[in-house]
């Protein structure tokens, strides 16, 4: 059965007798904290659910999906990995995006920058601009159109950003944080960049672990990024439900207490451009 079809009915009602066997979730590291909440919540309404998540970056696990790894639920933070999953004929239909979020500035606490000046301090030869891998994780895609908006605005910032910006994180090769350390909080701390692109809900959270800066985009460089949901075929039902979960009025309070904006619930990905 499709997925958009199982969300338009009774999103509120779940299964008494969840699948004794273990759902396994990939999600989007950015998700991590929300959906460590989203699991508790599902598992309180089920108490026989087993979910198992597994974290990373949304390019990486489609890759590890496409070579056999099994996974029932794919939580991406973009809409084109999902959907590739769907045209090959891995899912029970096409992504629902379930979430959204922004890029923003996540900087150390000695930096000079607000909105207004972001794009000028992006530009500073002395500023050393980090950012995540491109097609690896959407957020250095992201990143990537930030750049291309900030040509507009300045001839030559496109190609002069995507020349000093560092490739931190994302990619099979970047360097892990520490166990128990946020990573994007450990990269600043740890001299790696004065200032980060990463979604605002990463840099909620790393600001709660290190006296960092926090500035939004200005309009004019504003990146939005789409969260697609999809239960991969063959799945058990509790996969399906536990997505259904997700979508629920009390999935999308979960979300936004952690910084997520609301989704089209019943739009699929593939018709929004």
């Amino acid at each position: 059965m499709r997925l958009l079809a199982m969300l338009v009915t009774s999103m509120g009602l779940f299964a008494t007798a969840a699948n004794a066997e273990a759902i396994h979730v990939f999600a989007a590291g950015s998700l991590k904290a929300a959906m460590g909440d989203l699991t508790k919540a599902f598992q309180a309404l089920n108490p026989q659910a087993n979910i198992k998540t597994e974290f990373g970056a949304s390019g990486l696990l489609r890759q590890r999906i496409e070579k056999g790894e099994r996974a029932h639920v794919f939580a991406s933070a973009d809409t084109g990995h999902p959907k590739a999953l769907a045209d090959a004929g891995k899912t029970d239909g096409p992504p629902v995006i379930f979430a959204r979020n922004q890029l923003c500035a996540l900087a150390t606490d000695g930096l000079a920058v607000t909105t207004a000046t972001l794009l000028i301090v992006l530009l500073d030869p002395a500023v050393r601009v980090g950012m995540s891998t491109p097609k690896a994780d959407p957020s250095g895609d992201y990143a990537l159109a930030l750049f291309a908006k900030a040509e507009r605005v300045a001839a030559g910032a496109k190609a002069a950003l995507e020349a000093k910006a560092i490739q931190l994180t994302g990619g099979p090769t970047s360097e892990k944080a520490p166990d128990g350390r946020n990573p994007y909080a450990w990269l600043l701390a740890s001299g790696k960049a004065d200032l980060l692109l990463t979604y605002c809900t990463n840099a909620l959270v790393a600001k709660a672990e290190a006296p960092l800066q926090i500035v939004a985009v200005p309009s004019a460089l504003d990146v939005g990024a789409d969260y697609g949901l999809v239960v991969l075929k063959d799945s058990p039902t509790a996969a399906t439900e536990f997505a259904r979960f997700v979508v629920s009025a009390e999935g999308q309070s979960i979300l936004q207490k952690w910084g997520f904006g609301p989704a089209p619930l019943m739009e699929p990905a593939e018709q929004r451009h």
